[in-house]
């Protein structure tokens, strides 16, 4: 059959519209009977998890010490191969059916079961026990107190259980080939018809007439068929002259980033790029399928009151000077300029610009330095207050004296703090080309913070963790990632109290990225506030803050650096007490 036939392309496209068809359905079938024998094992599992904590509750197994009494248990369980682990809140391993010396076994709170167990109450995961040398299915469920665990060993008579049946798959293909056949015949039959219209075409249409070599007989139909494709070349090519300046000019309007639509004098898109409906969209407040909805929109009041002046039949337009209309409108946090031209033959042009960014660093600029004013004003005055006591009191005993110098002193650092903030802040937002990236061994950078920080802690009687190995690699910079966790570590003991903890964690990896967790065990912060403790001078406890001696901007740098050093930042309250930051790093 050949592939250039009819024939020949529609049984093709049958073909792989019903192979696409039945790979997406065999998919679907064969992963859905995987899942459903996955969770038949998971519930027997379940089963068996429910049956041990009733036995633990009903015998008080823990409070009396009797743990090891779910052996008891596991002779009656009428399934093979079952492991129960009890494990308690903390990780700690209580009892464990495979395991004699269970412990010594290792905190068991990372387990990926056991993990996830954690956020959704039950949990599961194949995996190798380092304990047995074993594969184990394992299932595990939270209660209030501890975890229970339990696992089959994940040999062949469980891998063939989670197999799905492929029975169904050679009933698919068995129907594939049924139905495959029959088009082939049907195809044939409608290829007769197809064959006979195609002959008719080409005695009637002789595509010679395409060809401009082509060559006529000296009589009227060569004269009149020479003409047809003399004016058809040239409509060709003036056709395609246009579509090629038109595609020059729509593919010029898609790299913008402004939105612009051209209409005719009675309001008919001609030409419009991707961003424009997109920024109408965004702007008004019912959804726009047409560029055109724009001369009905609310929000584009100004612009169709300055259009229906000009677009009267009777208004005369100046080519030298064109009727031109700006002016900036907010929507929500965005921020749009609106123009438009109005041309000699009243064709217009309309272009929204998104200025957010421009019109918030603006904005953000003039408040920065509102606040770096206000800010200022405190240090400012203590030092002028101090040294006007000292001087409208002259002589000041040599004890008072030093007393005011220290004070003012403080204040000094605590002004060239700011500076040195607001230096550095700047310079991540508007000069981050100006820090090199190198590869950063991670361990040495948190090593160095925990020194110049380890004074305080144990004045403070803080403990500091961290589970990050030497030779762990980003690439960033030292100076940022320093800052980092200096104002993390800095805004913990400053705020979170005595005898408290700190911990540096890394929950997880992939191929960009290095995900961190940073937790204290302070006081934590009001759930109103999380949302806004990254902005610039924002103090949850003004009080506190300044008694600290906080600049306000610590948690702000947090944020900008990571966002420079292409990851980012959120920020939760720990269920149990103090706050927990979590954050990524690029490997690369």
């Amino acid at each position: 059959m050949n592939r250039k036939s009819f024939r020949g392309e529609i049984f093709l496209y049958f073909i792989i519209v019903f192979i696409l068809f039945t790979i997406a359905i065999l998919s679907f079938q064969y992963q859905r009977e995987k899942k459903y024998r996955t969770a038949q094992l998971e519930n027997t599992l379940d089963n068996i998890t429910e049956i041990t904590r009733r036995f633990i509750e009903l015998n008080n197994l823990i409070g009396n010490n009797e743990i090891t009494r779910i052996s008891e248990l596991t002779t009656l369980i009428p399934q093979p191969n079952i492991r129960i682990t009890v494990i308690n809140i903390n990780g700690k391993v209580l009892y464990d059916s495979f395991v004699d010396d269970y412990f010594t076994m290792e905190n068991h709170l990372y387990r990926p079961e056991i993990h996830k167990s954690i956020s959704d109450q039950k949990g599961s995961n194949i995996r190798h026990s380092e304990t047995t040398d074993e594969d184990y299915f394992y299932y595990a469920k939270k209660y209030p107190d501890y975890f229970i665990r339990t696992a089959v060993v994940y040999d062949v008579r469980i891998k063939n259980f989670l197999k799905a049946e492929r029975a169904f798959i050679f009933f698919i293909i068995t129907i594939f080939s049924l139905i495959g056949t029959i088009l082939y015949f049907v195809t044939g039959k409608m290829a007769i018809a197809i064959t006979k219209l195609k002959d008719f075409s080409i005695n009637a249409g002789k595509d010679e007439l395409v060809r401009p070599d082509t060559t006529f007989p000296e009589n009227e139909l060569g004269i009149i068929g020479s003409q047809i494709i003399r004016i058809y070349n040239k409509l060709k090519k003036a056709k395609d002259d246009l579509t090629n300046e038109k595609e020059k000019l729509f593919n010029h309007l898609n790299a913008l980033n402004e939105g612009i639509a051209f209409f005719s004098c009675d309001k008919k898109e001609t030409l419009s790029n991707r961003h424009f409906l997109r920024y109408i969209n965004i702007i008004s407040q019912k959804p726009a399928i047409s560029t055109e909805e724009i001369f009905q929109m609310e929000e584009f009041k100004q612009l169709n009151k300055f259009l229906r002046k000009y677009l009267r039949s009777k208004v005369l337009i100046n080519p030298e000077n064109l009727p031109q209309l700006g002016y900036i409108f907010s929507s929500g946090e965005k921020f749009f300029k609106i123009q438009s031209i109005v041309f000699i033959d009243k064709s217009f042009e309309v272009m929204v610009t998104d200025i957010t960014r421009l019109e918030k660093r603006r904005l953000m600029k003039q408040q920065l330095t509102s606040n770096i004013a206000h800010e200022l004003k405190t240090p400012l005055a203590s030092i002028k207050g101090y040294l006007e006591t000292i001087l409208n009191n002259w002589p000041v005993p040599a004890d008072k004296q030093k007393y005011f110098l220290e004070k003012t002193y403080l204040q000094s650092e605590r002004l060239n703090d700011l500076i040195n903030d607001v230096s550095l802040l700047n310079n991540i937002e508007d000069a981050g080309e100006l820090f090199k990236f190198s590869t950063i061994d991670l361990k040495s950078v948190i090593e160095e913070v925990y020194e110049n920080f380890a004074n305080r802690m144990n004045e403070k009687n803080i403990t500091f963790s961290s589970s990050v190995k030497k030779g762990l690699k980003i690439q960033g910079n030292e100076s940022l990632l320093f800052s980092i966790f200096q104002n993390l570590v800095e805004n913990s003991i400053n705020y979170g109290g005595n005898n408290i903890s700190i911990s540096v964690q890394i929950y997880r990896d992939d191929d960009k990225y290095y995900y961190f967790s940073y937790t204290d065990t302070g006081t934590g912060i009001s759930e109103e506030h999380l949302p806004r403790i990254f902005e610039r001078f924002y103090r949850a406890d003004h009080g506190r803050t300044r008694e600290a001696g906080g600049t306000g901007l610590g948690l702000a740098i947090v944020k900008n650096a990571i966002q420079l050093l292409k990851g980012e930042i959120s920020v939760r309250n720990n269920p149990g007490k103090g706050i927990e930051f979590l954050f990524s790093l690029a490997k690369k």
